[in-house]
């Protein structure tokens, strides 16, 4: 909010006009924001003296005076307000007050002009100069180098996501969800980009007030008190935001401008793409710290002008997608964003129908058509991004730089089999080994989690010599015909012809929601695991393995209770097998207090399994097991994968292990699954249909039900929660035995700003859906 302000009367400032510059006024308070009067001295002469808030420091004083000498001196064809200097050729006047309150301000060179909200319609040769006067400005600042303007404050374009928690405030749903959706494509197109752009001194503010016009020229340009360095492309999308929110067409008009600008100072492409989610974030800041101040003083009028002007121009935006948006803007310029998106959705489908086999099916009532990712995020075919809660392949996040360096330059380099030496294969084991236990020390490389899960099979069975193994009921382990035989989530679903093999034994799910021995509590454990000794004594002989999923995903999202893996491994190795932990979907720090899932119960599995984030969206996999239970398996025949293990693989994997150490990735999984689950808990004291919120790290399920008491599947609904989510711009799925557990396993990478919009998305549509009955 605004500085205190001081609030002078008249005979103050006369008397410190008469001390500091020595001279008799008119004084009379200027409207809008800040504490101004216009000064008019007995020949008729005008001056604006522009009082300090108590938060203006002397630093921010200079920077002004410093931004408008420069432009000034740059020689711009319009006026600006120079500092009067003080009898004592300062540029700020001092006065102490009896009651011993100091009164700070500057004299400034009144400028003609009326402001550009009162001169229209604006004609085009009006928003080409703007456009030029912006350029020429934002060139002329870049010279200016102050320490203090290194700043930020509540109107920062740049910090615009700091307004992104007070969405709430706005009563109306509708509202909310236009902001939301703007703070999205702020956070996922402006923000990342940031960094890599032009930064130097901007204006901060030139709106519709601050703009002078004469004779539809700009005549000068007011206020420089939000001066600060930025990306230099903020100015632009300031002076857009506010000079086209009277225009019928608001996007060509802002072309016209850009072009302009572009004359002068050439966009880069990323400028370009990201003045449309900066010119709607300016709008969003605008009408939220609207909202805060009506709660202070509805009566000043000065500080809504824009409000109504501003939720009208959202609303049209809000049905604009950011690719469209970016190629009109450009229009004029000599840049082409999102060329290269390909074929249309419509087309897209019609070449799968044709070309591609109908069981491999698209997500979603309506499929979407991805062009690129980056980070949490993956953006469609009109721009729009998406933050992705459901794709835990890209486990260090879409495209990370990293990963990406790393593949390229091995591939540039080198790139060959098992059969040859290089150092990248043992280096990969030896930091692979080190994230496990002791013991699990030896490594097999394979390119998917089918493959890896079906090479563990064969390692146990060679072991053992047995062929009887214990699955988990709903488990899935992968795709190829041994996998989808031990997979009840496979053979028990849709196509499936139940159980096809008389040695797979399936265990019942430890589910602590649905389960027998739910209500068990801390010895549910005990009781769930207690099922394998049973069925163990139904087999009558030895066995081969038991293999689980850490956490069990497919199956519901199911965190096992506390003493389940103890007990039951504690039965299969009696029985003369070996355990095995699927981590493909939950290792690498997902759960994050610890590293791999199967630690969270003091468990050391004989083997594990790793596949999807190993590779952040690059096929391999791995199979980590003792030094005896391999060698078991060198009995002759040779073990060979073409690829696995190959040097860009290896690369790869090194750089995930990196950026998950260095990104603080495993603790980023505690605090900000914790952050969700909590907000989740909340939600579903508020919303009857969620029957059960469970989960650790990023790995999270929500179970819908239509009725707590008979716990009735959702399943509908929660297909309907799934796309009305996908609708807003969030990415998600549903799994379990019924379909009606939300999954969240997203990429590690995801902010407490992702986690909380998510739950207030998600509890929006929520009421939406109750409300539609």
């Amino acid at each position: 909010m605004a500085g205190k302000k001081s609030c002078c009367s008249n005979e103050i400032i006369s008397k410190l006009m008469k001390i500091e510059y020595d001279f008799s006024s008119k004084i009379s308070r200027l409207s809008g924001e800040n504490e101004n009067y216009l000064i008019k001295k007995e020949d008729n002469s005008l001056f604006v003296l522009k009082l300090a808030d108590d938060n203006t420091s002397a630093g921010m004083i200079e920077i002004e005076h410093l931004a408008v000498e420069r432009l000034i001196d740059a020689g711009l064809e319009i006026r600006f307000p120079r500092v009067i200097p003080t009898r004592a050729n300062g540029i700020q006047a001092v006065l102490m007050t009896k009651d011993r309150k100091e009164i700070r301000g500057r004299l400034l060179e009144f400028v003609e002009g009326e402001p550009w909200r009162e001169s229209l319609p604006a004609s085009k040769e009006q928003l080409e100069n703007l456009g030029k006067i912006i350029a020429e400005m934002d060139t002329a600042l870049s010279f200016v180098v102050h320490p203090d303007a290194k700043r930020t404050h509540h109107w920062d374009l740049a910090r615009a996501d700091q307004h992104r928690s007070q969405v709430p405030i706005i009563n109306d749903p509708g509202k909310r969800q236009i902001l939301e959706w703007v703070f999205h494509i702020y956070a996922a197109i402006a923000m990342p980009l940031f960094a890599t752009l032009p930064q130097s001194l901007i204006h901060g503010d030139i709106n519709d007030d601050n703009v002078l016009v004469r004779d539809k020229k700009i005549a000068g340009i007011l206020d420089f008190g939000d001066c600060l360095i930025n990306p230099t492309i903020c100015d632009l999308a300031i002076a857009l935001a506010y000079h086209t929110l009277d225009e019928d067409d608001p996007l060509n008009a802002a072309a016209i401008i850009i072009g302009a600008y572009h004359k002068i100072r050439p966009l880069s492409m990323d400028e370009v793409k990201i003045i449309f989610p900066l010119m709607c974030a300016r709008l969003a800041v605008s009408v939220i710290i609207s909202a805060q101040r009506k709660k202070i003083d509805p009566d000043r009028e000065g500080w809504f002008v824009s409000e109504k002007r501003a939720w009208q121009k959202l609303e049209a935006f809000s049905t604009t997608g950011p690719a469209q948006a970016a190629i009109i803007l450009a229009g004029r310029t000599n840049l082409e964003p999102f060329e290269d998106r390909g074929a249309s959705v419509t087309e897209l489908l019609k070449n799968r129908q044709r070309l591609i086999a109908p069981s491999v099916s698209p997500s979603y009532d309506q499929p979407l058509k991805f062009i690129y990712g980056k980070g949490q995020y993956l953006y469609d075919y009109n721009g729009r991004p998406f933050l992705d809660l459901y794709n835990n392949v890209c486990h260090v996040g879409h495209c990370h730089p990293k990963v990406v360096k790393a593949g390229k330059k091995q591939m540039a380099r080198l790139n060959t089999n098992t059969r040859y030496l290089y150092d990248g294969l043992t280096d990969y084991a030896q930091r692979l080994c080190d994230t496990l236990p002791d013991g699990l020390d030896t490594c097999f490389f394979v390119n998917s989690g089918s493959e890896a899960n079906d090479l563990a099979l064969r390692i146990a069975r060679t072991y053992t010599g047995q062929k009887e193994m214990i699955v988990v009921n709903n488990a899935y382990h992968g795709h190829t015909n041994t996998m989808i035989d031990i997979s009840p989530y496979k053979f028990m679903g849709k196509g499936g012809k139940g159980k096809p093999e008389p040695w797979v034994h399936i265990l019942p799910v430890p589910d602590g929601y649905r389960g027998r021995f739910k209500g068990q509590g801390k010895d549910a454990g005990k009781a769930y695991g207690n099922e394998v000794k049973k069925i163990i004594e139904t087999i009558r002989g030895p066995i081969a393995c038991f293999i689980t999923e850490s956490l069990l995903s497919c199956g519901g999202q199911v965190i096992p209770p506390r003493q389940y893996f103890k007990t039951v491994f504690k039965h299969v190795r009696n029985a003369g097998g070996l355990c095995i932990t699927d981590e493909v979907q939950t290792g690498f720090g997902r759960v994050g207090s610890h590293f791999w899932a199967f630690e969270l119960q003091d468990v050391i599995p004989d083997i594990v399994v790793m596949g999807k984030p190993i590779g952040n969206g690059h096929p391999m996999s791995a199979v980590v097991t003792r030094k005896e239970i391999a060698r078991s398996f060198a009995n002759g025949m040779e073990f060979f994968a073409t690829f696995g293990g190959n040097p860009v693989s290896c690369a790869i994997g090194i750089a995930v292990l990196d950026v998950i150490k260095e990104d603080g990735l495993q603790k980023n999984a505690e605090k900000t699954g914790a952050i969700i689950l909590e907000g989740l808990t909340d939600l579903k004291d508020k919303h009857e249909i969620i029957g059960d919120v469970r989960g650790i790290g990023l790995f999270i399920g929500i179970e819908l039900v239509k009725d707590r008491n008979t716990l009735a599947p959702a399943e509908r609904k929660a297909a309907e929660t799934v796309n009305r989510l996908k609708n807003r711009g969030i990415l998600l799925g549903t799994d379990g035995p019924f379909n009606n557990v939300i999954k969240i396993k997203p990429p590690m990478v995801i902010t407490r700003d992702d986690a909380e919009m998510f739950i207030r998305v998600f509890d929006d549509v929520l009421l939406n859906m109750e409300n539609a009955g």
